[in-house]
C-alpha cells in the first residue's frame, strides 16, 4: 500500500510541476508585430496578416509607392496645406520607413529560407524607379530647402534598399529545372 501512495505521491508532484512550468510560461508574452509611427492602423493590420515575408514585402513596396505619390501631390499642389514642410518630410520619412522594413523582411526571408525571387524582383523595379524620381527631386525639387535633409536620407536607404536586394539575388539559388527522362 505505501508502494501506490509512493507512487501516487511522485506522480501528483510532477504533474504539479509540470503544470507550474505551464503556468509560468503563460504569462511570457509572444512576440507581436509593433506598428510604425508612419504606418495606418489599416496597413498594419495588413503587414500582421501577412504570412510570408514575401507578402510583407510586397505592401511594404505599395506602401512605400503611396509615399512617393502623396509626396508629388503635395509638392506641386496649387494651393499648398499650412504645415507643408512637414507633411513633405513626414511623408519622406514614412517612405524612408517603408523601404527599410522592406529590406529588412529580406534577412526574414533568409531566417526562414522563404522563396522571396519575385518580391525581389518587384523590389529591384520598384526602388529603382522611385530612385529616379528622387534623384529628380533632389535636381530641380520645388521648395528644395524644406525638404533636403529628408530627401537625401530617403535617397540613401533607397540605394542601400537596392543593395540589399541585389546582395539576396546573388544568394538565391535560381529553382531547380526537372528534365524529362
Amino acid at each position: 500500500m505505501n508502494l501506490i501512495s509512493s507512487r501516487a505521491i511522485a506522480t501528483l508532484i510532477l504533474a504539479l510541476a509540470s503544470f507550474s512550468a505551464l503556468r509560468s510560461d503563460a504569462h511570457v508574452p509572444l512576440p507581436q508585430f509593433e506598428p510604425r509611427d508612419y504606418l495606418s492602423d489599416e496597413e498594419a493590420d495588413k503587414i500582421r496578416d501577412a504570412g510570408t515575408p514575401a507578402e510583407r514585402i510586397t505592401l511594404y513596396v505599395s506602401f512605400a509607392e503611396d509615399r512617393l505619390r502623396k509626396f508629388d501631390y503635395e509638392l506641386n499642389r496649387t494651393t499648398p496645406e499650412r504645415r507643408r514642410t512637414e507633411i513633405l518630410n513626414g511623408l519622406l520619412n514614412g517612405y524612408v520607413g517603408c523601404v527599410d522594413d522592406g529590406a529588412d523582411q529580406i534577412d526574414m526571408a533568409r531566417e526562414k529560407q522563404a522563396d522571396i525571387r519575385a518580391a525581389l524582383k518587384l523590389m529591384r523595379t520598384k526602388y529603382n524607379a522611385f530612385l529616379v524620381q528622387l534623384q529628380k527631386y533632389d535636381k530641380d525639387g520645388k521648395d528644395l530647402e524644406t525638404y533636403r535633409d529628408t530627401l537625401e536620407d530617403a535617397i540613401e536607404g533607397t540605394k542601400d534598399a537596392l543593395s540589399d536586394v541585389a546582395d539576396a539575388e546573388k544568394e538565391m539559388l535560381p529553382a531547380p529545372v526537372r528534365r524529362k527522362p
